[in-house]
């Protein structure tokens, strides 16, 4: 059976954490090949050279063949379009604005491949916009003010974003579920990715300690909320490995300081 896999992170990746290859790295291991085709889309970015030098930063170095398409400079394509992305064995969309992506997308006949792709086996990836997408629908700052909008539908429900980031988001996609104008569906953190399986949700992991992730649904007009558990990547005895941030730092300077005194670090407190 073809694993139909989708790993959806709510902020975070190359674009957001250039010291902290945990998400990315996990985005590789979701690929059985040794070296896997990643496709990088900066679409909703308007294709920016920020967002793409930043991808071949991160994964020039690793294992896999990265490559990027720009919807925007198809005059220089070597290939078609479609026989770029089903060549892949990972899609990784970029952040930006979810509407002007869609709308590209749809004029080239993009996400009707991206969907034949994803029903063959690669696997879809990406964050904030790139994560929305693949849902019912979303929360999008692409007119300025957060309002609804919706996705290409391969998961069922829907899915904020940049929970702790954007806090104007979470309001408007609560009083959208409440309303029934979004499905009910999760609300993520930076740092955050839900993957799924098919259309099952089956794990929600991060790159940052004490980020979080929550499903919502609305029954008979009220909310009701579940926080998801989340584990962290490169964890061991309870410490985060690598792409070490200033939380990570501290918790390793308290681990230290407590371990110097003879007391046994309880990392459940902090």
């Amino acid at each position: 059976m073809i694993a139909k896999t989708i790993f959806a992170m709510g902020g975070g990746g190359f674009t957001m954490e250039p010291a902290n290859p945990l998400l990315d790295d996990f985005v590789l291991s979701l690929s059985p090949a040794t070296r896997p085709r990643v496709l990088f889309l900066p679409t909703a970015s308007g294709d920016t050279l920020a967002q793409m030098n930043a991808f071949q930063a991160r994964f020039a170095g690793r294992r896999c063949i990265p490559e990027q398409l720009s919807l925007f400079r198809l005059h220089g394509a070597k290939r078609p379009l479609a026989e770029t992305v089903m060549a892949q064995d990972i899609v990784y969309v970029g952040g930006g604005s979810m509407r002007n992506m869609l709308a590209i997308w749809r004029a080239h006949g993009l996400d009707a491949l991206l969907t034949e792709a994803w029903r063959r086996g690669t696997v879809l990836a990406g964050l904030s916009a790139g994560a929305m997408c693949w849902f019912e629908g979303g929360v999008t700052c692409s007119s300025g003010p957060p309002e609804p909008i919706t996705g290409v539908g391969l998961l069922e429900g829907s899915l904020s974003v940049h929970a702790d980031g954007e806090p104007a988001r979470l309001p408007v996609w609560l009083a959208s579920v409440r309303s029934g104008a979004l499905p009910g569906g999760w609300a993520v953190d930076d740092g955050v990715g839900l993957l799924f399986e098919g259309s099952k949700f089956v794990r929600a992991v991060s790159s940052r300690p004490g980020a979080g992730a929550q499903r919502v649904d609305a029954v008979e007009g009220e909310l009701v909320r579940h926080r998801v558990d989340v584990e962290l990547l490169g964890s061991r005895d309870g410490l985060p490995l690598g792409g070490e941030d200033d939380a990570v730092r501290e918790l390793r300077e308290l681990r230290r300081m407590r371990e110097g005194i003879g007391a046994e670090p309880d990392l459940g407190e902090l």
